[in-house]
Order: C-alpha cells, then structure tokens, then sequence
C-alpha cells in the first residue's frame, strides 16, 4: 500500500482548472519529485495534498485511508508540508518557530529531544536559536522551514519549491540535508523548478504540465529523456546536435 495515493484529483480557482486528473503515489522510505514549469500545478497540487485546496473530483489517500481537505485532520494524519516562501513566524524566534512546528504534540519531552535534533541537522539554527525568524538569511529561514515541519515527526514532508530563491552554493546545501533528511526514514514528496537537483536526490519522479502528469519514472530515466533535458534541463539532444554538425561540415565540404 501506498503511504501516499492521489487518485485522479481535479482542482480548479474558479474556472480555471489548475489540475487535470492528476494521479501519483509515493511508497514508504522514497524521494519523490514533481518537475514542470511556473504555473504547471506543482504547488496546487502539493497544497491539495496538504488539505489546503479542495478537489472538484477525485481523491487523496495517506496509507489508505481518505484524507479530507481540512489542513488540521491531514497534519494528524502524518502529513506535514514546508511551503513555499517559508511562511515563517518573522517576529518569533527560531526556537519559537521549531515549538510552533510540534503545537499538535503533547509529548513535551520528545519535543525537546527533536529540538535538539534539528539544531544537529541544521547546524547553523543552534547559532540562531534567539534570533527573530525574519532576520534570518534566505538559506537560513529555508532551514529552519524544513525543520519546522519536521518537529512534527511526519511520516510524509512535503516540501514546495525549497530552493526559490536561493544562490547555487545553498541550494546544493539544501539537497545533500534533503537527503539526510530522507536517510533518517522520512518519506518526502518534493515539488521543485530546478529539474537537475530534483532528479538528483530523488528516486522517482513526475513530470506536471498545464496540470496534467505528462510523464513518470525512475529519476535516472527521466535524467536521461531527451524531452526532460530538452523542456526543463537546458540541454539539447545530442544526436540532433550531432546530424545538425554533419549536415553543416557536408555543406562546407560541397561549397569546396
């Protein structure tokens, strides 16, 4: 079974339909992105999972069960999302914000030990820790945006377009804490622009335009068609690379 199902789920902000029968899963212990271009309904979709927007039609799952458009019930049910732009309490402090990502926990203790946790994780919030959220550096507040929803101890993180925003150097920092992230048995759903990093760290991978799947596969497939290099990896096709070349040495050879 799935930890996660999306079974046809259609979205619409009000007459414009954001997402088309949109059908993924994401198993227990796997990386999963979702590629596609601004507007495509990466975010659209990763907020619908997250209970936030309401289908028109279809449904979610989270291990088999439905999970309702209500924000409060999926968060009980395991699911916890980093969004885009952070969203962070600007006017708390880090150690604050962390608190505020463990509200529906009772277990005070726990909580402290997974506060701890995160500072080994994100190394750079133990320098914070009294800091206001909002003086935080770009890189920084991303951080302590995954960490925060992490103090939930998710069976699933979704994270939407962590990188936005950030310079090359932090955004390869981020991945490899992505990855450690899922290393440490977190299931992760990753809605991301930046196509190469994505497909880097994950293990499968969608690919969402106008708000329909368009493809799915391994990541190391998806690495390597020639569509996926072409529309959101800047490379060119090799073979029509290398025809363009012949024609254009044939065509100086004839004019010899």
């Amino acid at each position: 079974m799935p930890m996660l199902q999306v079974s046809s789920v259609s979205v619409f902000y009000g007459k414009i339909q954001a997402l088309n029968s949109v059908s993924l899963e994401v198993r227990q212990g796997e990386v999963v992105a979702l590629i596609g271009a601004n507007g495509a309904g990466k975010s659209t979709l990763i907020w619908t999972v997250a209970g936030v927007l309401k289908p028109v039609s279809g449904q979610i799952f989270v291990e088999g069960k439905v999970a309702p458009a209500q924000p409060h019930v999926v968060a009980k049910m395991g699911i916890s999302l980093s969004p885009e732009r952070r969203r962070l309490f600007p006017n708390l402090t880090v150690k604050d914000n962390l608190k505020m990502g463990a509200y529906l926990r009772k277990d005070t203790e726990a909580v402290k030990a997974d506060e701890e946790t995160m500072y080994q994780l994100f190394p750079v919030l133990a320098q914070r820790g009294g800091q206001y959220a909002g003086t935080l550096s770009g890189g920084e507040q991303q951080m302590l945006a995954i960490a925060r929803a992490l103090m939930r101890r998710p069976k699933l993180l979704l994270l939407d377009e962590p990188s936005l925003g950030l310079s090359p150097l932090l955004t390869s920092q981020l991945f490899e804490k992505i990855v450690e992230v899922n290393q440490r048995g977190v299931t992760i759903l990753l809605s991301e622009q930046n196509a190469f990093k994505a497909l880097s760290v994950a293990h499968r991978a969608y690919v969402i335009e106008a708000g329909r799947i368009t493809a799915e596969d391994t990541a190391k497939k998806l690495l390597a068609s020639e569509h996926v290099r072409a529309a959101y990896l800047g490379v060119k096709s090799v073979m029509k690379d290398d025809a363009a070349e012949k024609t254009q040495t044939g065509t100086v050879q004839a004019g010899q």
